[in-house]
């Protein structure tokens, strides 16, 4: 008995000691990786990536499991990693609302926001519909918050919808429908409103694909697998811009979409039967029973308010890159914008490159990679802790940070400042905003 009772001890002991020991490793390896991952926490924070800019995931600790189904889902690298068992955002700032990481989670533990407790963002009032408070006026793509092509065409989809569930009586000469904007949620909700047989025009004030035809002819457009109905799915990864705009174009002579470009609405006033009048800026005037907005956060680019801002030699995006040779170029910004742009011209030209911050704080990791590199082998310079003073003929005047002033030789600005969010004009519309602090998208 003695015997047996000493080769069960000893074989429990085997067992508990290998036992044991996976978890020691187990937990070994688990503390190394959260080390690993504050430390690049410390580095996002000291790079200004870990504050988020836009639409950000957001982790409850109570909930999550740390299964790591979030970071295996998202397609960009280092924006999610694992701390203590828990997931953790790492550079914020990076992220740009995928989404992907929201449906990935098993138990529900990830929401999508916009804006942080102390950074807050104006929104206009959107419902679950996509309505605003506004009876008849629709919102859908990145003014509501959603920028990524893949979500602005699912919600341009799902905007009408609402529009066919709200069963609006139709009226003798007025439109079903009238959509303002000609980007991927336009044109999918132009799409869907022609399958749901809505009589409907679509406004464009630039050209064909909204903020899309604003990039660089080369810039590489990010976006996903998406359903364009009735055309079907269409795969797409990285694409160009020339690409997409094909895409477009096609679609809309395949199914006879009514688009008018280089139409600007001026204003959209409501009317006593519930239907609006839409003004336009070519003297145009259209009558709706319901308005969808598609339109882009940045109505109008921000300036900076300068001397000789107001030249020929400034603008405010770049269209053509390829034509643009042997000149002395001054870029002004830091986001992906002004990042693509100066890289794109470097090619050709010889580039400065001004921005206010001490170091590049919300650029996607590629494009910093990029720019850093082109830094480092002396094809673009960079200026940071700069701002211009005034914009002369043959040079540009920059504030250093010791408040000394630099004259640069100079033949054009480019400047990528942001934009301002088109508020008057939707308040004259009757929509609401308010500034949103930590706001939980709850459409998504």
């Amino acid at each position: 008995m003695d015997e047996i009772l000493i080769e069960k001890t000893i074989v429990y002991g085997s067992v508990f000691l290998f036992c044991a020991g996976i978890i020691f490793f187990y937990l070994r390896k688990k503390n190394k990786a959260s080390k690993k991952t504050f430390q690049k926490i410390e580095i996002a924070k000291e790079e200004g990536l870990h504050e988020p800019v836009s639409l950000h995931p957001y982790i409850d600790p109570n909930v999550c499991i740390g299964s790591g189904a979030c970071i295996s889902a998202c397609p960009e690298k280092d924006i999610l990693g694992i701390v203590n068992g828990k997931a953790t955002v790492i550079n914020a700032s990076s992220c740009v609302g995928h989404g992907a990481c929201f449906h990935a989670c098993p138990v529900e533990a990830i929401s999508l926001r916009i804006g942080t407790e102390k950074r807050g963002v104006d929104l206009p009032h959107v419902n679950q519909n996509f309505e605003t408070n506004m009876k008849g006026i629709y919102i859908a793509g990145e003014l509501g918050g959603m920028g990524l092509i893949k979500n602005s065409v699912e919600q341009g989809q799902q905007a009408i919808d609402s529009v066919v569930k709200s069963k609006k009586a139709a009226k003798n000469n007025c439109l079903d429908l009238l959509i303002v904007g000609a980007g991927p949620a336009g044109i999918s909700a132009s799409l869907a409103a022609k399958r749901a047989g809505l009589s409907s025009i679509t406004l464009e004030q630039d050209s064909l694909g909204g903020t899309v035809y604003t990039f660089p002819r080369s810039k590489i457009v990010m976006t996903s697998p998406m359903n364009l109905p009735p055309h079907g799915k269409v795969k797409l990864f990285n694409t160009s811009k020339d690409e997409l705009l094909n895409l477009w174009k096609k679609v809309i002579q395949e199914h006879n979409l009514e688009i008018i470009e280089n139409t600007k609405v001026e204003n959209i006033v409501p009317q006593k039967d519930e239907s609006f009048k839409i003004l336009t800026n070519t003297g145009r005037e259209f009558i709706a029973n319901n308005v969808l907005l598609s339109i882009g956060r940045r109505g109008s680019p921000r300036k900076l308010g300068v001397p000789g801002e107001e030249t020929q030699k400034v603008a405010y995006r770049l269209l053509e890159p390829e034509t643009i040779t042997e000149k002395k170029i001054l870029v002004v910004g830091g986001g992906d914008s002004a990042v693509e742009s100066a890289l794109l011209l470097s090619e050709e030209n010889e580039v400065i490159l001004s921005y206010r911050s001490k170091n590049f704080s919300r650029l996607k990791p590629r494009n910093k990679e990029n720019i850093l590199k082109a830094e480092e082998d002396n094809s673009i310079k960079i200026i940071f802790e700069s701002n211009v003073v005034s914009i002369n003929e043959k040079d540009v005047l920059l504030r250093l940070k010791d408040e000394t002033t630099q004259q640069i030789e100079n033949d054009l600005v480019y400047i990528f400042a942001g934009g301002e969010l088109p508020t008057h004009f939707l308040e004259k519309a009757g929509v609401k905003i308010t500034k949103r602090f930590g706001y939980i998208m709850k459409k998504y």
